[in-house]
């Protein structure tokens, strides 16, 4: 484990120095973004969107006012996205082990918050590794909401990241987040290959597995919100991964007493009015 934690490091802070030097689309976004939040990146620092390495978007509607956490935040690009949403009154915890990374996040504190409009900032980054929140002061029952993107695969210790999370948040709280699954299990030989789990392939779940393990964290009814399949498009490594096919899935993990693992029909019926902003 120490190994395979300080190879992600190495390559996440001395191997990869912007988002066009990975070797593969694992870490991607590969697909349009509201209007909404494409004007919040347009005023995202430079350098911060340079190091972004995500597969997907990780911010559910109706933010303002929450307290956030972001596991595997890297150089904080989802952090100040989710700082403008939430507002001066939400605040947003960034977390990574990536010395180079976290240099880049907190660099650009003051940057955003003067950019943003706002009289102090609403955001801090803790360096930390995901599978150890209670060591870096994360408290239980804390947050209303968790992110993280394409992150969970990194970690080497994936039931103790989902068990955590569900002690994080608070009642009614939620994870929301993005990462890269597998259709089956991959072996040692191929997921300790340093450039295939740094890419965000040898440590994806087998999705049957990730189910199983948000179960027993605590989640009983995880939901899909979309899902895409992922083309490495690097002809070495697809020789290498031949027969193992790759998505880009968002869950959201709900905190919720007495939550069924599935939907019974009552014969009831909800019509949604369109009042949520940006989605009529």
């Amino acid at each position: 484990m120490e190994n395979t934690t300080k190879s992600v490091q190495d390559y996440y802070g001395k191997e990869l120095k912007k988002s066009a030097d990975l070797k593969t689309n694992a870490c991607c976004t590969a697909f349009d973004y509201p209007v909404k939040i494409k004007k919040i990146l347009s005023e995202i620092h430079d350098e911060v969107m340079s190091k972004y390495y995500g597969c997907g978007l990780t911010i559910p509607t109706t933010l303002n006012g929450l307290k956030v956490l972001d596991l595997g935040s890297g150089s904080g690009r989802d952090c100040y996205l989710v700082s403008k949403l939430v507002g001066e009154n939400g605040h947003v915890v960034g977390v990574d082990m990536t010395d180079e990374q976290l240099d880049v996040a907190n660099r650009h504190i003051s940057y955003h918050t003067e950019k943003f409009g706002y009289t102090s900032a609403n955001i801090e980054f803790k360096k930390g590794e995901i599978e150890k929140l209670s060591e870096i002061g994360i408290s239980e029952n804390s947050f209303d909401l968790i992110i993280s993107n394409c992150v969970i695969n990194l970690s080497t210790n994936k039931q103790k990241v989902l068990s955590d999370c569900f002690k994080v948040l608070k009642q009614g709280g939620e994870m929301y987040f993005s990462d890269v699954y597998v259709n089956k299990r991959i072996p040692k030989e191929l997921a300790c290959d340093p450039i295939i789990y740094g890419e965000c392939l040898g440590g994806a779940l087998y999705w049957n597995d990730f189910l199983s393990f948000a179960k027993k964290a605590g989640f009983a009814d995880p939901r899909v919100v979309e899902a895409a399949p992922i083309t490495i498009e690097n002809k070495e490594l697809e020789k290498k991964l031949k027969g193992y096919d790759f998505y880009s899935i968002t869950y959201r993990l709900f905190k919720i007493e007495n939550l069924e693992s599935d939907c019974e029909d009552y014969g009831q019926a909800v019509i949604y009015k369109g009042t949520i902003e940006d989605h009529p």
